[in-house]
């Protein structure tokens, strides 16, 4: 697992997530730990390093 901090894109809050490194690609939603509102996460690990994050609203 790994700690990862980013900025929340509804909120602009500074939040942090735990990651798991066991699965390589992952694409998910979750909430903003602060405001709520619904998070898409993507991300991608190699060798369990973290490659690739991105967290983006779903509103248009």
């Amino acid at each position: 697992m790994h700690e990862h901090h980013f900025i929340c894109p509804h909120c602009w809050q500074n939040i942090s997530m735990l990651l798991d490194d066991s699965i390589s690609k992952q694409d998910y939603i979750e909430d903003c730990e602060v405001c709520c509102n619904p998070i898409q996460i993507t991300l991608k690990f190699s060798n369990s390093e973290l490659i690739d994050f991105q967290a983006d609203s779903i509103e248009q």
